[in-house]
């Protein structure tokens, strides 16, 4: 259950990102930070994706690991296009939280997966 409430929070990430993206691009001519944005950020689905049909346990975490790591990199852009004064920071703090939310979740998953992996 924990995984298809991940999964849909990082959809609704990603699809929030490609507005963001197309705002980027379009109206504030940024393309180089906002491209790395839009792979990292939609990169955290699709690793939960595979995550959900991982061929063991070993993978099932593998997987998760590689989308913390993707949203920890996704959390660096935003940071950058904030600072570089891409977004605003009502928007920077609005995509940030749900940003954090998904880094929290993933780290739960990553140590409590490890945890259970130890115990077999």
């Amino acid at each position: 259950m924990r995984n298809n409430m991940v999964a849909e929070k990082s959809i609704t990430f990603s699809i929030r990102l490609i507005k963001i993206y197309k705002i980027l691009a379009q109206e504030r001519k940024e393309f180089i930070l906002s491209k790395q944005l839009l792979r990292s950020g939609t990169a955290i689905g699709a690793l939960i994706r595979e995550a959900e049909h991982g061929q063991s346990k070993a993978d099932f975490l593998n997987k998760m690991n590689i989308a913390l790591k993707e949203a920890n990199e996704t959390d660096y852009w935003l940071l950058l296009l904030y600072k570089g004064e891409y977004l605003t920071e009502k928007e920077y703090n609005s995509i940030n939280a749900d940003c954090s939310e998904l880094l929290i979740i993933l780290i739960k998953i990553v140590k409590t997966t490890k945890e259970n992996l130890g115990r077999t």
